[in-house]
């Protein structure tokens, strides 16, 4: 298996840091963890450094405040980058992507440049999701596919996996998106330059502990992200 980093941009994750890490460490493949906290109030910041002082593989980001999921991966990519990862896999830090799929996400790379934890295709699902949360997720989805003509059934997915070379080739500063918007960008970015993205089914299951990040904001951000890059191949 190729060597392996793990984002997790977190923000009050006290509650579920410390199991979820602890059983991607358990994983058979050769690993780092990056957690990116944005100077959670909850102290989930000093959880992340405990585990740290407990295990090497650990790496811990401290911003100053919340700044954003898209500019914690940026800075996750460029520290995995460093790092050496030929892999590099992002997920949520409240369960709803569970590390059971890790080691497929990573071994279907081979071969793709992208590949996603996908709930929308044949063996993927959500539990635990409100109707207004998966209706709003499905048009969203359906939204970016149509304007944008991305392959992908699952595109607002934060459960990825990217080859080295896929992120080496874009340049992260130019990602104008920081929030969760950016999942749509940066695939949008992948696909441009013909890189291959692969999906493989997965259960999504909202969050049991912690308050949803997801907002009314956000979903009208996604929008414009989506219109900004269509009118931009113009």
């Amino acid at each position: 298996m190729p060597a392996t980093a793990v984002i997790i941009p977190t923000y009050n994750e006290s509650e579920n840091l410390e199991r979820l890490v602890h059983l991607i460490l358990a994983l058979p493949l050769e690993l780092r963890v990056i957690v990116v906290d944005d100077n959670s109030p909850d102290g989930t910041g000093q959880i992340a450094d405990r585990l740290l002082g407990e295990d090497e593989r650990v790496h811990v980001i401290h911003r100053p405040r919340k700044l954003g999921l898209g500019t914690a991966y940026i800075a996750g990519f460029q520290q995995a980058l460093q790092l050496g990862a030929d892999c590099i896999v992002t997920m949520d830090a409240d369960f709803s992507h569970h590390p059971r799929y890790i080691p497929s996400l990573v071994a279907q790379s081979n071969g793709a440049q992208v590949v996603v934890g996908s709930r929308y295709i044949q063996g993927g699902g959500t539990r635990y999701c409100s109707l207004k949360r998966r209706v709003l997720s499905r048009g969203a989805n359906g939204f970016a596919r149509l304007i944008l003509g991305l392959e992908a059934r699952d595109c607002t997915a934060g459960f990825r996996c990217y080859r080295r070379e896929a992120l080496e080739a874009i340049d992260l500063q130019s990602i104008l998106s920081d929030g969760y918007s950016f999942l749509i960008e940066m695939l949008y970015q992948c696909h441009n330059r013909g890189y291959r993205t692969r999906e493989i089914p997965i259960i999504f299951e909202d969050r049991r502990h912690g308050v949803s990040k997801i907002s009314r904001q956000e979903i009208f951000k996604a929008i414009c992200t989506v219109l900004r890059l269509a009118c931009s191949r113009l």
